[in-house]
């Protein structure tokens, strides 16, 4: 039995501002590392042993608050990094809603808006989902790994390896900024059940009241 636990990273001011973030590398705010400090307690009590970070710095710095604390070394994986959301990066929800009308109501509804460079959900989920299928395989038995990477990256990979299908299903809401789900391996199909989703210290709502990636 493998346990993952899925780590959000800290806020932003990309997360307070309610913008896209994807691939741009914006560190973590002051909030954001608190918010770790905060969230590091409860992650050492699952007792990790082993810690892997998307490569982008605001997921790794997240991850060195718990590495600090364990004394244990972070290593980077590639494909935790966030989903690509190519031409809407850096931008708010209302400036993609008024320059890319059809995409965007695409988007709303699950779908993958064409022609903006988006990384399709299904592409996105494959990925992610095979790094951490990856992970589970190099661990021991009964390891705990803690994996730190971004709202969608997580939402996607675990939907891939509890056996649904991306493209068409999205059950699992972004998690908030520094809070972590846990998916545990199993011998009955699809070989993983989620165990718990969203759990973390108290943190204050969004400004927008949602949450963005």
């Amino acid at each position: 039995m493998t346990d993952l636990v899925l780590w959000r990273h800290g806020q932003t001011d990309y997360n307070l501002d309610g913008r896209i973030q994807g691939r741009v590398d914006i560190p973590l705010n002051e909030t954001g590392l608190a918010q770790a400090r905060a969230a590091v307690d409860g992650l050492a009590a699952l007792n990790p042993s082993r810690i892997v970070s998307s490569p982008l710095q605001r997921a790794r710095a997240t991850a060195e608050t718990l590495a600090e604390t364990l004394e244990l070394d972070v290593m980077v994986e590639a494909d935790l990094v966030e989903k690509s959301f190519g031409d809407w990066e850096g931008l708010t929800s209302e400036q993609i809603a008024k320059d890319w009308p059809r995409q965007f109501a695409d988007w709303r509804t699950t779908g993958d808006p064409q022609g903006v460079g988006v990384e399709t959900r299904a592409g996105a989920a494959a990925r992610v989902g095979e790094a951490l299928r990856r992970l589970a395989e190099d661990a021991g038995s009964d390891d705990v790994v803690v994996v730190v990477s971004h709202g969608a990256a997580l939402s996607l990979g675990a939907t891939h390896l509890l056996g649904l299908d991306a493209a068409s299903w999205s059950g699992l809401r972004g998690m908030s900024n520094c809070h972590h789900g846990v998916l545990r391996s199993g011998r009955r199909p699809p070989g993983w059940m989620l165990v718990t989703w969203n759990d973390g210290p108290p943190v204050e709502p969004s400004p927008l009241g949602r949450i963005l990636w």
